[in-house]
């Protein structure tokens, strides 16, 4: 599965936002170089040669690697705030909210593994003020799981010590499956949202 495919768990459409054709191209090479040989070991030629293109074509869309990086990161912290977002702010109870926030979470760090584990696990590759703008992002997406635990706890339905810690391995949880999520292993994207789902649930005591 390339990874064009897999980022949005099979849609070509993942990186629709990045125009033009050249310039998309060139950062799903970057994804892939970035997930295979880590961004320092990654140079702009080895991105140029994946997308079929030269390393001075590279030069017309994006002034230096971290550039690239700094996109890659930013689209994909995005769309993890999305999800998140919009588990949390449906209708339903706490427990629901909660379960479809961790299974939809899941199924987007299994189903695009590769980006996946470039967006979450490149952070320090960053410069201060690109690092900083997705830290950002990544509180915000901390603050839409928290607000859900709590809800719950408000409304009696999680029994939880403490919401920070909590919040922190419930997002943990999730992110770690694109380290070891493998598309030829017993499990799909679907099957381990709902597996980690109730795991999650029984986490935080859900009557």
């Amino acid at each position: 599965m390339s990874t064009a495919e897999e980022t949005a768990g099979g849609e070509t459409s993942a990186w629709a936002e990045v125009t033009p054709d050249a310039a998309r191209r060139l950062l799903i090479a970057a994804v892939e170089a970035f997930a295979e040989r880590g961004y320092h070991a990654t140079t702009t030629r080895d991105i140029a040669g994946r997308a079929g293109m030269s390393p001075a074509a590279l030069y017309i869309h994006y002034k230096t690697k971290e550039e690239l990086l700094h996109r890659i990161s930013r689209i994909g912290h995005e769309k993890a705030l999305d999800i998140l977002r919009t588990a949390a702010r449906r209708e339903g109870t706490p427990a629901e909210r909660l379960s479809d926030a961790v299974s939809s979470f899941v199924r987007w760090h299994a189903g695009g593994r590769t980006t996946a584990r470039v967006v979450q696990y490149e952070l320090d590759s960053l410069g201060p003020d690109a690092r900083a703008e997705i830290l950002a992002l990544r509180r915000q997406c901390d603050a839409e799981v928290r607000a859900i635990i709590e809800d719950g706890m408000g409304a009696g339905d999680f029994d939880v010590l403490d919401v920070k810690g909590t919040t922190l391995a419930v997002l943990s949880l999730c992110i770690d499956v694109a380290r070891w999520f493998n598309v030829d292993g017993p499990w799909t994207p679907d099957e381990v949202g709902a597996l980690y789902a109730d795991l999650v649930l029984r986490m935080v005591g859900a009557k």
